[in-house]
């Protein structure tokens, strides 16, 4: 099931959903998703001097990326064919029985930035605040600015709770992230049990 406004507000005022800072609670939950802001930090993918990434490989995330921090004041431009990490201005706590999927704003959409390429899944048990990956596929500049609504969360209520929520296994290399995280494919268990 999909959680409403009503419900969503509920489960906000209960305290096991966390979404903080919300800016105007009224702007951002909307009927059916409670929309996210953009935070001021970006890892800008770079043209490297290395053959490939190899997601087995323990390469360096300086080797192909550069963060880029925006003052509030400024605007982050978006080109066509980039594609960046970035972050949610909201730290985000999932409780057992909720999951939450990242989607795009229809509006930005239609200037066609896309806010994840795949990764748009929010376990349940997940603290943090979350990557976005944004890609430009369209002819124009498109100019980003921080704490603008960039995307929308939509909370579907699970059967039961998870038995083992993300966080309470080995392998959750994202939990409690505070701004854009860059792959951590290396750590992965097919890779590293012959290590």
């Amino acid at each position: 099931m999909i959680l409403s406004d009503g419900d969503i507000l509920d489960r906000l005022e209960a305290g096991d959903l966390v979404i903080e800072p919300i800016g105007d609670i009224d702007l951002q939950v909307q009927p059916a998703s409670v929309d996210v802001r953009l935070g001021r930090e970006f890892l800008e993918f770079q043209r490297a001097n290395i053959p490939s990434i190899h997601p087995n490989s323990e390469n360096e995330t300086e080797d192909y990326t550069t963060e880029t921090v925006i003052d509030d004041d400024r605007e982050f431009i978006l080109h066509p064919g980039d594609f960046v990490l970035a972050t949610t201005k909201e730290r985000v706590e999932i409780p057992p029985d909720l999951v939450a999927q990242v989607e795009g704003r229809s509006s930005l959409g239609r200037l066609a930035v896309i806010t994840h390429a795949t990764a748009g899944f929010v376990d349940p048990g997940f603290r943090g605040r979350i990557t976005l990956e944004l890609s430009n596929l369209g002819t124009a500049p498109v100019a980003l600015t921080p704490e603008m609504r960039i995307a929308q969360l939509v909370f579907t209520e699970l059967k039961t709770p998870a038995r083992k929520p993300y966080g309470a296994e080995r392998g959750s290399k994202y939990q409690d992230q505070t701004g854009p995280e860059a792959s951590r494919i290396q750590g992965d268990e097919e890779f590293t049990r012959d290590r």
